[in-house]
């Protein structure tokens, strides 16, 4: 009796550091179940982000996940954008994000624009817009996972020189809260009960008015396919305001939450990716 042969699966190339030490994260955990989950529907193979560059002509679909900061291999990232701009090569997440992908200028022009998000200014003369707090946190517009990050003084605050550097006000917060989207489609949300352990997430039961506030954020974004995680404080007042929206490479604590909610995201990735393949 004649077999049918199996129907040649795609190719995926997987970008992700399993190496990468995080705060309060294995990132090699959640890429090694992501990868694992998918293999059914891709032939796949991992690949460290500074390797990329011999293999991304023979990928169907080119897949950028839990690589760590960019700015440690920051000429190899910017030469990966520059090969694939115009390429034609299918990129998950594609690279027309205004967000994180582009470093944390956004914050200062989301505050500008009067949107729900920690005050944040890049110049000493606009140092009067901010809030008065007790510390200011000053970030690296090009910083990740703390990398040039400090706390200062009202005092201290007035000699930061702002090269290529951002302020804002340390917020008194009830929790940090994160809402995960594929495409434009809402997944799922968790949070850190704990202000204190910002990565011990469970699983957050968001209201419509919690997920409409994280959509004005994703709507404002330039992201047509790809996974972003927009980061959000609780305010003492109840108020959400925006920390962060990861367009780039967002760890999703898809561990964390519930099964259900982890099966219905591969699920709805599966049904992205093939989407992307297709278009």
């Amino acid at each position: 009796m004649l077999h049918k042969e199996s129907p040649v699966r795609p190719t995926l190339l997987y970008i992700t550091n399993l190496s990468y030490q995080a705060k309060g994260r294995v990132y090699y955990e959640e890429d090694l179940f992501i990868t694992a989950q998918l293999r059914d529907a891709f032939q796949i193979a991992l690949c460290h982000p500074q390797d990329t560059a011999a293999f991304e002509a023979a990928a169907d679909v080119i897949v950028f996940r839990n690589t760590g900061p960019v700015l440690e291999y920051r000429e190899a990232y910017l030469a990966f954008r520059q090969r694939l701009a115009g390429s034609g090569a299918k990129v998950f997440n594609d690279l027309n994000g205004k967000a994180d992908m582009r470093g944390k200028q956004y914050l200062v022009d989301l505050t500008r624009a009067g949107l729900p998000v920690i005050p944040s200014v890049d110049c000493r003369d606009d140092l009067d817009r901010l809030p008065a707090a007790v510390t200011y946190v000053v970030k690296d517009k090009d910083g990740a996972d703390s990398i040039g990050m400090a706390f200062v003084s009202p005092a201290e605050l007035v000699q930061v020189a702002f090269d290529n550097t951002l302020a804002q006000p340390k917020i008194d917060f009830q929790y940090e809260v994160s809402f995960y989207f594929i495409n434009q489609a809402f997944q799922y949300a968790a949070y850190a009960p704990d202000p204190a352990q910002r990565w011990r997430m469970v699983t957050y039961p968001a209201t419509p008015s919690d997920i409409a506030w994280a959509r004005q954020f994703i709507d404002w974004n330039t992201i047509t396919h790809g996974i972003q995680r927009v980061d959000a404080c609780r305010t003492q007042s109840g108020e959400l305001l925006l920390v962060e929206l990861e367009d780039l490479n967002p760890y999703l604590s898809l561990l964390d939450v519930t099964a259900d909610l982890r099966d219905a995201f591969i699920a709805n990735l599966k049904a992205a990716l093939t989407r992307l393949l297709t278009a």
